[in-house]
């Protein structure tokens, strides 16, 4: 008995020292960011677009704005597409495109960002002769839709069978059964991992690099280039101007703030569901 007490301390022990050096980087990169991002961080660099160069002050509310947007509108195209998807991986499973759309995504969701970034580029920077917003976003959808589907697969997976079988036991079509029964009624646990996918894009560098490219200037206009708070980091942060290089710690930090609200919204979400 007390061999077994022991061992079980001792394990105890060991997941509880995993769990802590699996938190410490994340925890050193937080504390990193706040220290240095502090400096800078303020409500004129929320609300305020940049001042010319040399001129200290400005804002990034242009960056931030533009990421809002060109997310945004990157999930109006591809969390349709990957819960459409996602629902036909579960529920058509023995179709003959399942396998070959499972490989599909899986590749996708594999592909370096950079290297959806040159495809965008290819197919709309380049005949378009300009970079936008518009191409940014469908360099995002594509990173998108294979996280959406997989959470909406594995969602769907959970429901048990029964609550299908009592759907068509009732004379529902299979197509009433899935809307009606597995969307409709665990619509809050596929908003969850919608909000999961956005906060995993909202730090994409690489595509909006190729395609939106950046804009000193506050606009709203997704058909020319446009500002992006990862961009807005990479460009400050290799300036030689110790200025926008506090400027971009501090975007950094509204960045991390912008993930955590969106991770925050989808595990109160997921305790609303559970509540219920």
């Amino acid at each position: 008995m007390l061999a077994r007490k022991i061992k079980n301390q001792l394990f105890l022990l060991f997941v509880s020292t995993i769990m802590l050096l699996t938190c410490i980087p994340l925890l050193l990169i937080i504390k990193h960011i706040l220290t240095m991002g502090a400096s800078a961080f303020s409500l004129e660099l929320i609300l305020n677009t940049p001042k010319a160069v040399g001129e200290l002050g400005g804002g990034i509310a242009h960056a931030i704005a533009g990421s809002l947007l060109i997310v945004a509108l990157a999930s109006l195209y591809a969390v349709p597409i990957g819960i459409i998807a996602g629902v036909f991986l579960s529920e058509f499973r023995n179709s003959k495109l399942t396998f070959p759309l499972r490989t599909a995504l899986d590749t996708l969701a594999g592909t370096p960002s950079i290297v959806i970034g040159i495809f965008a580029y290819v197919i709309l920077v380049v005949p378009l002769k300009s970079f936008s917003g518009l191409a940014g976003s469908v360099a995002l959808s594509l990173i998108i839709i294979p996280i959406v589907v997989k959470s909406t697969e594995e969602i769907l997976k959970l429901i048990p069978i029964t609550l299908r079988e009592a759907g068509l036991a009732l004379g529902f079509s299979r197509t009433k059964v899935i809307w009606h029964i597995l969307i409709k009624c665990h619509r809050q646990a596929l908003l969850t991992g919608v909000m999961l996918a956005l906060a995993r894009t909202m730090g994409e560098t690489a595509p909006l690099l190729f395609t939106a490219f950046g804009n000193s200037n506050f606009t709203l206009n997704l058909r020319g280039p446009m500002a992006s708070l990862p961009v807005q980091i990479f460009n400050y942060a290799s300036s030689p101007h110790k200025d926008w290089q506090e400027q971009a710690w501090s975007g950094a930090l509204v960045l991390i703030i912008l993930v955590f609200l969106l991770s925050l919204s989808a595990k109160l979400v997921i305790s609303v569901k559970l509540k219920k």
